[in-house]
């Protein structure tokens, strides 16, 4: 089939700085909040982590696209970005696993994407003056209209949550791409994913995981971790979680401006001290609102695949895969929660633990979709923390 690209799109930030590329996706006009992601690939994982709803993301490496997409890797339902940039589109699908092309991907979701797009120049500019909003149409917009719908948004003002987290709680068995042709070689790396986390044969735990914008193969994992896992809408009250008799509970990942989600925080807050709990990204940071602590923005976010991260005790260090805006402020925690884990790249605080409670957390995406796996074994101590009931380090560290 032949590639084309016969429509022009424009990228127009709020400051009025233009970009011109050409249409490969859906045709249409979006607004969003304009970030950069550095990883080489997992670009279909990041098109559907619920993480960067209401943003325009903009792939830092040259050419996206090259292994195509496939059912597997998709970590939720739909696309849930606002749209999609690139320098370079590829024209072919050359990977095995493949059943499609990123470009008939894009434009099947509807996502209206661009490929051409200086994104040189672009991660630049967001690196010296900060993440901005701005408009992506294939529809010959002017600039100035652009500049005027850009100014108009907010993204911090906006309850992405509310759009991406289930609306009934379901129990979480397989993944839906579980019927895919590579079935039985995906299974073989499932189970050897399962024994690296440690719940292979152990008696199943039940937890209560909320749905923030929780992606499927943090699900996946903390069933291979042992848990049985039921997934509940982010509206849930504490009341209903604890009467059901769960033994944890897990705060998921998730997009927008967690300072903002105040009834998250007193739901949060409810269940501190009541059961162990493990939060990843968003949960992170409403576990810090829970515990008395608050979160900043950060200048550009952290976006990307190849994040050093320092662990305090053990002083190792991990590669990590990375998607926030904003970070813990670790002056505004209490005295017994501690900072384990600090970003190399810029110092924040990328874990956190309780010292008298069995309460952790991480700032990075630990599932490794897409991105390195270091942090996987975050998965098995939560798993012997709710076992066990008792704090972080009177599991032996990680």
């Amino acid at each position: 089939m032949a590639f084309v690209r016969e429509r022009e799109a424009v990228l127009v930030l709020e400051d009025g700085e233009l970009f011109r590329g050409r249409a490969v996706g859906s045709h249409g006009t979006v607004i969003g909040e304009v970030c950069f992601n550095t990883a080489m690939s997992g670009y279909q994982e990041v098109l559907t982590d619920p993480s960067y709803r209401g943003q325009l993301v903009a792939m830092t490496f040259p050419q996206i696209g090259n292994y195509g997409v496939n059912r597997f890797d998709d970590q939720s339902a739909r696309v849930q970005v606002a749209g999609f940039v690139m320098r370079e589109i590829s024209e072919r699908a050359s990977s095995w696993r493949a059943t499609g092309t990123l470009q008939d991907y894009l434009s099947g979701a509807g996502v209206v994407a661009a490929d051409g797009i200086d994104t040189r120049r672009l991660t630049l500019r967001l690196r010296e003056r900060g993440v901005c909003r701005g408009v992506l149409s294939t529809e010959g917009i002017g600039i100035d209209e652009a500049v005027e719908m850009a100014c108009g948004w907010s993204y911090g003002e906006r309850d992405f949550v509310k759009e991406v987290t289930c609306r009934e709680p379901y129990a979480w068995e397989m993944h839906p791409a579980s019927e895919d042709p590579w079935r039985q070689e995906e299974s073989e790396g499932l189970r050897a994913e399962g024994r690296r986390v440690g719940g292979e044969g152990r008696s199943p735990l039940r937890l209560a995981a909320f749905d923030f914008g929780v992606k499927y193969a943090t699900l996946r994992l903390l069933r291979r971790a042992g848990f049985t896992v039921r997934v509940v809408p982010a509206s849930t009250k504490p009341e209903e979680i604890l009467a059901s008799g769960v033994d944890a509970v897990f705060l998921s990942n998730g997009p927008g401006d967690p300072a903002a989600l105040s009834s998250l925080h007193q739901t949060v807050r409810a269940l501190v001290g009541r059961k162990p709990i493990f939060g990843i990204c968003l949960g992170h940071q409403l576990l810090a609102f829970a515990l008395g602590g608050r979160t900043f923005k950060l200048k550009f976010g952290h976006r990307g695949a190849n994040h050093p991260v320092a662990d305090l005790m053990t002083r190792q260090v991990k590669i990590t895969s990375q998607n926030h805006g904003y970070a813990v402020d670790p002056e505004s925690l209490p005295p017994q929660v501690r900072v384990r884990e600090v970003s190399l790249n810029d110092g924040t605080c990328e874990a956190m633990v309780h010292e008298e409670l069995p309460i952790f957390s991480v700032q990075y995406h630990p599932e490794a979709a897409p991105g390195p796996n270091d942090g996987l074994g975050w998965f098995s101590i939560f798993r012997k923390m709710a076992e066990s009931g008792r704090p972080l380090d009177a599991q032996g560290g990680s």
